[in-house]
């Protein structure tokens, strides 16, 4: 059975509609991965977790919104990005969508960092005037701070762009996309991290030769599996209790 309603004709959309106001709404992004990862990656894991929490819990799931503002990584072919203002005319009409066809309780799974701040900006403006219920998952950041003990190395090793976290992940959800024998190790240069209280930027080129920070090599479909079961269980347990859905 699929949750996904763009896999569903309409009279099957239109039937269970009416059996859940809860909707999921992955995002992801379309930008240089590492060489051994699939530039829609963000994508791939936000989808992923989508599909396990809406068989736990019978919410639909919205259409991926796959581009995003990925200006940060245009170092090097193959990054797509759109302007802030089109993200949020898109998301807006896309909530205004879903509300209308009566769903009330949105959880976003971010698989891209920019996308937070407009998903939750955009959120905000429908909860006050809509009345919706909305939560928001920070996929790769959720991940770090749930998978300490799964993953070998640490902090930005384990956690960087197209590191262990990220290769696990999509080892566990997309293998056949996945090419180890192009994982690499690159550890960045500190003094581009430090002062991480005062926020600046700096162009992926800087940090990494071939746009992967941190250890790939030691990513495999185990820790995946692991780190995706452990955060589902921790969404789940936020919709069962806040949002009273079995």
């Amino acid at each position: 059975m699929t949750y996904q309603i763009k896999e569903m004709s309409w009279t099957e959309f239109d039937r269970r509609r009416k059996e859940t106001d809860m909707v999921i709404v992955p995002t992801g992004a379309v930008e240089i991965y590492g060489p051994h990862l699939p530039m829609g990656s963000d994508g791939f894991a936000a989808m992923g977790i989508s599909e396990m929490v809406a068989q736990r819990t019978g919410a639909l799931i919205a259409p991926m919104l796959d581009l995003a503002e990925s200006s940060a990584l245009l170092a090097y072919p193959g990054t797509l990005t759109v302007t802030q203002e089109f993200y949020l005319q898109y998301l807006d009409l896309l909530m205004k969508n879903l509300v209308g066809y009566g769903f009330q309780k949105f959880l976003f799974i971010s698989g891209h960092a920019a996308n937070v701040a407009p998903i939750g900006y955009m959120a905000r403006k429908y909860q006050l005037d809509h009345g919706i219920q909305w939560a928001q998952v920070d996929w790769w950041r959720f991940a770090a701070l749930h998978g300490e003990d799964i993953f070998q190395a640490k902090g930005r090793m384990a956690h960087g762009h197209a590191s262990e976290c990220d290769t696990s992940v999509l080892l566990y959800f997309r293998p056949d996309l996945v090419h180890m024998e192009e994982a690499t190790c690159v550890t960045p240069d500190e003094g581009y991290y430090d002062y991480p209280d005062i926020m600046r930027f700096t162009p992926m080129d800087l940090k990494s030769p071939n746009a992967t920070v941190g250890d790939a090599t030691l990513g495999t479909a185990e820790k995946g599996e692991q780190i995706a079961k452990r955060c589902v269980e921790r969404i789940v347990s936020f919709i069962q209790e806040k949002w009273n859905t079995q």
